[in-house]
């Protein structure tokens, strides 16, 4: 059995819907932030990184959402949700989950976590107000480049997929002008209209 620990409105939401399209045998088990939750003695033994996600297997954790992606790929092969046999196009699937968690993850963080970065309260808000320039600059690189269509990958549907539709959820909220972005918004209205996604969307409340 797998366990996710999640929140709703975090990246894990990504690992969630690879699960159900894996149809993985799993709990969902939520971690409340708004009581601090995810600092808490308990989660800490479980992620010390004291962030969701993080998948419990058989044989450990796992956290970073591109390793709980990846891993689910390989767990569950006949759902084939990653290009398995190929190489180089595996590479290119890893590439894309690597710069939506490194790269548009982070400058989505810089409106909430500034304090991450720095201490100054000028320099936090500068952060804050560099959000829309930065994430729509990393969404109009997937926007004309990285996403081939229909799905991440072109054909078929991947674990790339799930984590695009995540992130995407954020783009209204980071300000940014949603008429730049059509195809990336045609994917996240037919990711929505899938039936595990419509699953987990219920129930990671």
């Amino acid at each position: 059995m797998l366990t996710l620990f999640y929140a709703p409105g975090t990246c894990s939401l990504a690992s969630h819907i690879a699960l159900e399209m894996a149809g993985a045998d799993y709990a969902a088990q939520r971690i409340d932030f708004s009581q601090n939750e995810q600092r808490s003695e308990a989660f800490l033994a479980i992620n010390p990184k004291g962030r969701v996600p993080a998948l419990r297997t058989p044989q450990g954790v796992i956290s970073e959402t591109p390793a709980i992606l990846f891993y689910i790929a390989q767990s569950f092969p006949a759902a084939r949700l990653a290009p398995l046999d190929d190489a180089f196009a595996l590479a290119q699937l890893q590439s894309f989950n690597s710069y939506i968690c490194s790269t548009l993850h982070v400058a989505h963080a810089h409106k909430f976590r500034g304090s991450r970065w720095a201490d100054d309260p000028a320099a936090i808000e500068a952060m804050r107000q560099k959000v829309p320039e930065t994430v729509g600059a990393a969404f109009d690189l997937i926007e004309q480049d990285l996403l081939r269509g229909p799905w991440v990958l072109g054909e078929p549907l991947s674990i790339g997929d799930a984590y695009l539709f995540t992130v995407a959820q954020w783009m209204e909220g980071d300000g940014l002008d949603m008429a730049r972005y059509p195809r990336v918004l045609d994917h996240r209205k037919r990711m929505a209209a899938l039936p595990a996604v419509q699953k987990v969307l219920a129930a990671a409340q």
